[in-house]
């Protein structure tokens, strides 16, 4: 009397399971697409790299393990890209933005490390290196300064990179060691300091105006 119930009870299993997989798969599936298209969302069209939320959200997370000895954020800042806009075009000045995006996407290739754009020629890199910091970060300045060809004209890029090192100021978040790395730079664009310089605990309190660092474009402009 017990033997059908014994036969039928694994049939019944069988057909739940089978059934039951595809549906987990294709709901695994969208669920990849879905994060696909959301990280998509998030990287600038331009330079193929993400913003600064990302960045930030990324060195934070390298912040809070052991380490941020070898933390390092830099911040890039073309030089002379107004003038490549206004003698070749914005398509010119497009070609270089990309360029730059491609040239910190490979740099950052097997290293712990994530570049973005923070908006028109500035880009930034948090990054873990090793003792030879220095020399990396001068062999990706130079990178990034390879002359470009676009539309049968070389462009000549030049790039200002200020930098922080994380236990130069402790207990700093990534968004105070970016505030460090930008004033470092704009003090090697504007001659005060000789690359590499280091940013110091001053240089990530400096003084903002509208919460700009004084000196940036639209510091000049009433808050909002």
């Amino acid at each position: 009397m017990h033997a059908p119930a014994v036969l039928w009870q694994p049939s019944r299993t069988l057909v739940i399971t089978v059934v039951a997989v595809p549906l987990a798969l294709a709901v695994l599936a969208d669920d990849v697409r879905v994060r696909r298209q959301l990280h998509a969302a998030r990287r600038d069209p331009l330079s193929g790299l993400p913003g600064r939320d990302d960045l930030t959200a990324y060195g934070d997370r390298l912040l809070r393990t052991g380490r941020r000895d070898r933390v390092f954020v830099l911040l890039m800042d073309g030089n002379g890209f107004k003038a490549v806009n206004d003698t070749y075009g914005h398509a010119a000045g497009d070609a270089v933005i990309a360029a730059t995006g491609r040239r910190l996407a490979a740099w950052t290739t097997q290293r712990q490390a994530l570049a973005a754009r923070l908006g028109g020629d500035e880009f930034a890199v948090v990054d873990v290196l090793p003792t030879t910091a220095t020399s990396d970060i001068t062999a990706l300045r130079d990178q990034l300064q390879q002359p470009l060809t676009h539309d049968g004209q070389i462009l000549h890029l030049g790039m200002s990179v200020g930098i922080a090192h994380a236990p130069d100021l402790p207990g700093e978040d990534t968004n105070r060691l970016l505030r460090a790395a930008d004033t470092a730079m704009y003090k090697i664009k504007t001659g005060t300091e000789v690359f590499p310089y280091l940013a110091t605990r001053a240089d990530a309190h400096a003084d903002t105006v509208n919460g700009r660092r004084a000196g940036r474009p639209g510091t000049h402009l009433p808050a909002v």
